[in-house]
Parts: structure tokens; C-alpha cells; sequence
């Protein structure tokens, strides 16, 4: 197996979350004469793991073991802080290697497109969930808590992952790695009512069972749904998969009883939002009251007001533009046919497809382009990092490698304390001061 010169074909991926982790996997299972750079904007590896995945949700994070597997290969490098864009342009990145595939997910909110969207207290679902899991683009957010109702719009994990952040308890939480500013906000706050609204019904909503049945298990918050908004339980028996056993957690929620603890979680179906409330800041969200017909949600006219000091809208992502690279506005995502842009150019994952789907979803086409990279291109003998590092040298810039992100990983594992598995450093300054720093027993 050739390991330069023009024997070797050099791909880079630009992000490194699970799309370009699972690209460069099976660009570099067995005997083949690849070599990639993964680069990262952050000097932290993984992506949506580290910033995106719930605190309390620990053992999904164990998949980033699958991803150091990748980038412990003689094959795969992690290139750490450094911004396309910023640093790099794509223009030396093409240059550089002979292939560059975009692995940058959907980091931007997908607006309401409705009044008051815009009022403080209004913090869509990227931004809130990268506040409290420690994104350094996120630490300024300073939402203020102090309400006592909270509006959570959308139908689907996410939603339920920022509704059930909201109403844990700190012993609940002490396993996670939970933002010990955001715990502080968080576990002070005298949030009572917190709303999860979704447009269509029961039937339609997208949660997976395990995320909607933790919401029946918190100790200090009690799940609420009106019966009435469900089928019909003869029908049930009809009913398969996810759908028959999301079904069976709302029965056992429309039973539980307001009292029953002091927050109460409200599941509300058929309703949308259709104003938020307030001058500076929010109040409250106006909901107009839906049904579903031949698989549409209709407006009925009816309009209902809820009180709400925080509204996180969570009803999707969009991919954040390149310049230069052609961008789909109606679905958030790069042009491209089965992950091509151009003769070049490349985009994987959320990227590709949009927001859509689990974190394994991303593997399918992840490995469908590097099989057919792998097929099409050959060698041309570019630089690959030999260039990348002689221009990075050029313009004093620290590229953070993998040894150097263990060290990172190492001294949040040690900062931490009460259970937690780590405390993330969010300010990138330090991060990276960390990593310059000596090896330490």
C-alpha cells in the first residue's frame, strides 16, 4: 500500500461529528492507499456526541469509541481548530487533497416564520441544547430561568430531551454532563409548567419510545396528556413498532394526575403556534388548534393563549452556508446528487440529506460516497497534509491533533466531581492551552 506521493489519494473531510467519522471509516477499512484529515472548526472531535447528544443521555456518547477506533489508524488524522473559511479557503483545500467532502451537519435553528419570534426568551433547540451541553459558540446565551411556565414546540426527541433537561432534578443529573453554569440556571429555576406542543397528532409525533417513556420517570415532574386527544384504544392493537409502545406510555401518561408532583410536563397535540406574546421579552405563545386530515394539518380557527417566560422552538435544523458552495434554502442543506456538489467537491450526512434521522442514519451515506470516491477518483499526486501543514505553519495557526484532544479529554475527565463523568471546557482559548501544555502524569 503506497503511503505518499502520487501513489496516495488524499481525501479531507470538513467536520468531524458522526457523518465524516463513518466516512473516513470506511474509507480506510483494509488495505487501501486513502489518507484523511479530518478537520474541525473546535478542538474537540465528535460533533453532535459531544454538543448535541442530552447530558443525561451518556451511553449514546459511547459510540465516539467507535470514532477514536478511526482516528487511532496510521490513515486518519483529527485537524483541530481550524475554520474553513477563517483559516483555510475551499479553494486551497481542492488544492491540497483530491477529494474534499463536507461533514458539517445542520448547526443553524429553522425559524417559526411567525410574530414574536424574535423577542428575547424565544432560543431555538441548537442554541439552548448547545448552551447546556457547553458549545463554545453558546456559553453567552444567559437565558434567563426565572419563569414559572415554559413552551418546548415540536413533536420529536429533541423536544423532549430540552423539556426533560428543564424539569430533572440535580440528583437526577449529577451522573451527566450537564454544563455546571446551565446546572446552576437550571436547577434554580421555579419552572412549574413546562409545554411540549406539537401541530399534528399522537399518531404522527416523532418520538421514540425511550425518550417519551423517561418523561414518565422523573422524580420531581409529573408527565400530563389529555385522554381526549388520543384514539381510540380499541384501535391499538393495530398499531405497530414505536407508534403501538409511544401509544401505550401517553395512555399510562393521560391517567397520571396534576397534583401528583410539583413541575408538571404538559403534552399537547393539534395545536401550532401562531404568535409569540410580548414586547421585549415573552409572556406567552398563541396556539391555533389543528386537526389531520388525509395526512395535512388544517387549521381550525380556534385559538388558545398559554403563559410562557421561555419558548424553545425545536422544529428543525438547517446547514450553515459556504460560500462558494452551492445552498438548498427550502431544505437547509448543500445542492448535491447522491452526495456529489461538484467534480471535487463532496457533503455527507446532514449535510447532504438535511436533518433527518438518528445518529446511525448518517452512516449509510457516509459510506455509499467513499465506496464511489474510492471507485472514480485516483491519485493525482497532490500534497494532501504535507501542504495543509506547511500552510498552517505559514499562518502561525495550532492545528489540535488527536494526542492533543486526549489531553483535553483527559483534564475534563479530572476537573470533574459529584458523579460526573467530565466537565467540558467551553472557552476554546483554554482548550487549546491545554493542549499545548506538556504531557502531565
Amino acid at each position: 500500500m503506497a503511503t505518499d506521493g502520487t501513489g496516495t489519494l488524499w481525501v479531507a473531510i470538513v467536520g468531524a461529528g458522526p457523518a465524516g467519522y463513518y466516512a473516513a471509516e470506511a474509507f480506510t477499512k483494509g488495505d487501501t492507499n486513502v489518507r484523511v484529515d479530518i478537520i474541525d472548526r473546535l478542538p474537540t472531535p465528535f460533533g453532535l456526541i459531544r454538543a448535541g447528544v442530552a447530558p443525561d443521555h451518556q451511553s449514546i456518547k459511547n459510540v465516539s469509541r467507535r470514532y477514536t477506533a478511526t482516528n487511532d489508524r496510521d490513515n486518519v488524522r483529527f485537524v483541530g481548530n481550524l475554520e474553513l473559511g477563517r483559516d483555510i479557503s475551499l479553494d486551497e483545500l481542492k488544492e491540497f487533497y483530491d477529494v474534499v467532502i463536507l461533514a458539517t451537519g445542520a448547526s443553524k435553528d429553522r425559524p417559526l416564520g411567525i410574530d414574536g419570534e424574535n423577542l428575547d426568551g424565544v432560543i431555538g433547540s441548537a442554541a439552548f441544547v448547545g448552551w447546556y451541553n457547553s458549545h463554545p459558540d453558546f456559553t453567552h446565551l444567559n437565558p434567563d430561568l426565572r419563569v414559572a411556565s415554559v413552551a418546548v414546540i415540536g413533536n420529536g426527541n429533541v423536544a423532549v430531551d430540552v423539556a426533560r433537561i428543564l424539569a430533572k432534578t440535580a440528583h437526577e443529573m449529577a451522573s451527566s454532563d450537564l454544563a455546571e453554569y446551565a446546572a446552576k440556571r437550571i436547577h434554580s429555576a421555579p419552572i412549574k409548567d413546562i409545554y411540549i406542543l406539537g401541530r399534528r397528532g399522537p399518531l404522527e409525533a416523532a418520538f421514540t419510545p425511550k425518550e417519551l417513556g423517561e418523561l414518565n420517570a422523573m422524580e420531581n415532574c409529573v408527565a400530563l396528556v389529555d385522554g381526549a386527544q388520543l384514539p381510540d384504544a380499541a384501535n391499538d392493537d393495530d398499531l405497530t413498532g414505536a407508534t403501538k409502545k409511544n401509544m401505550a406510555a401517553l395512555r399510562q401518561m393521560a391517567l397520571n394526575l396534576p397534583e401528583a408532583k410539583p413541575v408538571r410536563l404538559h403534552i399537547k397535540f393539534y395545536r401550532r403556534p401562531v404568535a409569540i406574546l410580548g414586547e421585549s421579552s415573552v409572556c406567552g405563545i398563541q396556539l391555533e388548534e389543528t386537526r389531520v386530515e388525509d395526512g395535512k394539518c388544517i387549521g381550525t380557527g380556534n385559538i388558545e393563549t398559554l403563559p410562557a417566560g421561555l419558548v424553545v422552538p425545536c422544529i428543525g435544523y438547517r446547514t450553515s452556508p459556504i460560500e462558494g458552495v452551492p445552498y438548498d434554502e427550502a431544505r437547509g442543506r448543500f445542492v448535491n446528487e447522491d452526495g456529489r456538489i461538484d467534480d471535487q467537491l463532496y457533503c455527507v450526512g446532514w449535510a447532504q440529506r438535511g436533518p433527518t434521522g438518528t445518529i446511525g442514519t448518517n452512516k449509510a451515506d457516509s459510506v455509499a460516497t467513499a465506496h464511489k470516491i474510492m471507485a472514480e477518483f485516483s491519485p493525482s499526486g497532490k500534497k494532501g497534509r504535507e501542504g495543509l501543514d506547511a500552510l498552517a505553519k505559514e499562518r502561525g495557526l495550532h492545528i489540535v491533533t488527536f494526542a492533543e484532544w486526549k489531553k483535553i479529554d483527559a483534564a475534563e475527565v479530572a476537573a470533574a466531581h459529584n458523579g460526573a463523568p467530565r466537565a467540558k471546557f467551553s472557552d476554546v482559548d483554554e482548550m487549546v492551552q491545554i493542549a499545548e501544555s506538556p504531557e502531565t502524569s
